[in-house]
């Protein structure tokens, strides 16, 4: 197969740019969750990464404290997925309200 048809290939996959059922069933489920808890996880975990830092625990300390980015961006992908809703589209969640 030449790169081109390669090309040819990858751009008719998903023409509509589509999400799979997998993405579309996590979003609905987090998308109950309430923004804060994400903001509330990472804050937790800088506290016990810091707490594990005094008590001489480095490789745990270290291990917590690279969890803060990941809940931060879990959070991040709640909030579209709230605002912007499934492909785009509204899901009913705040209108008119503060996002």
């Amino acid at each position: 197969m030449e790169a081109r048809d390669l090309k040819d290939a990858a751009d008719n996959f998903n023409p509509e740019h589509r999400e799979g059922p997998v993405a579309r069933t996590i979003e609905e489920y987090t998308a109950k969750l309430p923004s804060d808890l994400f903001l509330w996880a990472a804050l937790g975990s800088m506290a016990v990464s810091a707490t594990l830092k005094i008590m001489k625990k480095d490789d745990e300390a270290l291990f917590v404290g690279q969890w803060p980015a990941p809940f931060l961006l879990l959070g991040l992908y709640n909030k579209v997925v709230k605002v912007k809703g499934h492909e785009g589209e509204k899901t009913g969640g705040t209108r008119g309200g503060s996002r």
